[in-house]
């Protein structure tokens, strides 16, 4: 097979396997009263050492300030989170989980590894560690 060919089924199939994954973590999310991009933004926020402001967490998320809006305002409403004033720039509103976004966060974690489970179930565990670090090896945000 030709390199074009198999950079081509590769890319198809880290895709298809990629819906997969969504699929399955998009089920359980939905279990918890989760929307996808509200269960996303609560996995960033759980990721972040400190609050983050809204255009950091949308610059996080990969997504334009305005859209961070209506999903902090739903899991602000949920109880899942709260807005705080940052005491370094009063104009600012920090982003801070509460106690029951963070049990929400482990919650979906759980949901994330099972999925993965499911997903990669084929595979020895030797084979799960080889694909792990081949997959930091070529993800920008492990290999800079």
């Amino acid at each position: 097979m030709d390199a074009g060919g198999e950079e081509e089924r590769l890319g198809g199939l880290f895709l298809r396997l990629a819906k997969s994954a969504h699929v399955l973590q998009r089920c359980g999310a939905g279990d918890l009263g989760l929307t996808p991009a509200q269960a996303r933004a609560l996995s960033v926020l759980g990721r972040c050492e400190t609050p983050p402001r809204m255009a950091e967490l949308a610059e996080l998320l990969h997504v334009v300030p305005r859209a961070v809006t209506p999903i902090v305002d739903a899991l602000e409403d949920a109880g899942l989170l709260r807005r705080e004033v940052d005491p370094g720039n009063r104009r600012s509103t920090l982003l801070e989980l509460t106690r029951d976004g963070r049990k929400m966060c482990k919650r979906l974690a759980g949901i994330r590894a099972r999925a993965a489970a499911q997903l990669f179930a084929p595979l020895t565990a030797e084979q799960r560690q080889t694909l792990l670090e081949l997959l930091e090896k070529v993800d920008p945000a492990t290999t800079g």
